[in-house]
């Protein structure tokens, strides 16, 4: 029975849908201003991951991942580029589509646009207007009273003197006080206008926490089965979440809350302050994407992820052990997990064990160790066939093994192809020392020639 470590009760917990066979998941996805980084990568394949387990149980999935189109870097990245939101914004979410399909991530179910979602927005907060939990603020933003919700804390385990305002909280003089934040914000003058709704409490657009009450619930409804996100969107945009939408409705939000680890580059958290930041599209320019998911997946969800040149060697050399066993003993058509063998009931295992990836991974390669030793078919379609529900091992073992830019030698397929063709030729014509010299012209520039019974086969190094 599958068990999922709930944030809420710090604790692994027996899970139980709320509707019996069915799965709702809202997942906190990207604010498009900029490209997206390999944190956004970490939440894409984990949660990916996660929605495609729960679809391997049997179960039916609903998976939201929304978008949040509208905030202060937003705007300001768009008046310095001198453009529209719009145009930034679509430009961004092309962008994180075309990284997303790279990784192998399958889109969500849905995928809203906070501006999209405006109305749902302000009819709750007018909701907690009528509890008396949220107010008109100085400044005539419309801020939640914090201390006015019982349960607040209760995500992050502190009490409200312990907390502070968190990073992304604004702190306003204007404000009740600082732990309240925004709901919704009165409209500057120097702002575009496509920025300005109208509302209740006059022109403005809506805080950064209520979009995802405001959207999980509309398509979710007010009380569903899992919530994910980075760790760091615990608190206080979680925290703030859970007030807001048990505040409005009475009862709870989220059965469970799942939050990802943190990415960290050679051992430091990844930051643009550090000068360690890397966008997913930097990373994909020197390793393959299956590679980059394999990184992330080889890891346990909740632990720390350390990005580093050599961990993503290592990651490849290992994934390439993978496909070298599907090479030698070929699988034929589309294979289907046999969850009655014991390496898929081992794999099974782990994966129900909080999604337990790591050790899902040690499986394959055991599998796959049996697969070189044996040469049986059928536990060669296994091993693909279980690769297929972490969404790995799905391309012909031939193509991963040649994938990959060119290195410093500066040859593409095309030229290897021609190289092995001279030294056949060169080996025909009993020139083995030409052909000895194009072996290791090859070798030095990273391709390892393969020489079998059905002639000479290659692959990168």
């Amino acid at each position: 029975m599958l068990s999922i470590y709930n944030t809420l009760s710090r604790s692994k917990e027996a899970f139980t849908p709320i509707e019996p066979g069915k799965v709702r998941m809202y997942v906190c996805g990207m604010t498009v201003y900029d490209f997206c980084h390999l944190g956004h990568a970490r939440v894409m394949v984990v949660f990916d991951m996660v929605a495609r387990w729960l679809r391997a149980s049997g179960l039916e999935v609903t998976y939201v991942r929304n978008i949040t189109d509208i905030d202060d870097k937003i705007i300001r990245r768009a008046q310095d580029n001198g453009e529209s939101i719009r145009q930034l914004t679509d430009r961004f979410i092309a962008a994180m589509h075309e990284d997303a399909d790279a990784l192998g991530v399958l889109r969500p179910d849905h995928e809203p646009r906070a501006t999209d979602y405006v109305a749902q927005m302000q009819s709750l907060i007018s909701r907690l207007e009528q509890k008396g939990l949220a107010y008109v603020a100085a400044n005539r933003d419309v801020c939640y009273a914090v201390r006015k919700f019982e349960g607040y804390g209760k995500l992050s385990g502190k009490s409200l003197d312990e907390l502070r305002a968190g990073e992304r909280v604004d702190v306003a003089q204007d404000k009740n006080d600082p732990l309240d934040f925004v709901l919704w914000k009165h409209a500057k003058v120097e702002e575009p206008g496509e920025v300005k709704w109208a509302s209740p409490w006059g022109e403005g657009r809506p805080g950064w926490h209520i979009e995802c009450s405001a959207m999980s619930s509309d398509l979710l409804g007010d009380h569903f089965d899992i919530h994910g996100g980075g760790m760091d969107l615990q608190f206080p945009h979680h925290e703030n979440e859970i007030a807001q939408s048990e505040g409005a409705h009475g009862h709870a939000f989220v059965n469970y809350w799942m939050h990802n680890g943190f990415v960290r580059v050679d051992d430091e958290k990844m930051s643009k302050s550090l000068g360690n930041f890397f966008t997913i599209r930097e990373v994909l320019q020197k390793y393959d994407p299956e590679v980059v998911r394999f990184f992330i997946l080889r890891a346990h969800y909740r632990s720390a992820l350390n990005y580093s040149d050599a961990h993503l060697e290592d990651a490849r050399n290992a994934l390439t052990r993978l496909y070298t066993a599907l090479k030698n003993v070929p699988v034929v058509g589309e294979p289907v997990v046999d969850w009655s063998e014991p390496f898929a009931q081992r794999l099974r295992a782990a994966m129900d064990d909080d999604f337990n990836t790591a050790e899902a991974v040690a499986v394959l390669f055991e599998l796959a160790n049996e697969v070189n030793r044996s040469a049986a078919p059928a536990l060669a379609a296994q091993l693909k066939a279980l690769g297929g529900v972490l969404g790995l091992l799905g391309r012909e073992p031939q193509a991963f093994l040649q994938a990959g830019a060119p290195d410093a030698g500066g040859l593409d397929a095309d030229a290897i192809e021609a190289r092995i063709a001279e030294r056949a030729a060169a080996k025909k014509a009993k020139n083995f020392a030409e052909a000895d010299r194009i072996r290791a012209e090859l070798t030095a520039a990273g391709v390892i020639l393969e020489d079998g019974a059905g002639g000479t086969t290659w692959r990168r190094a």
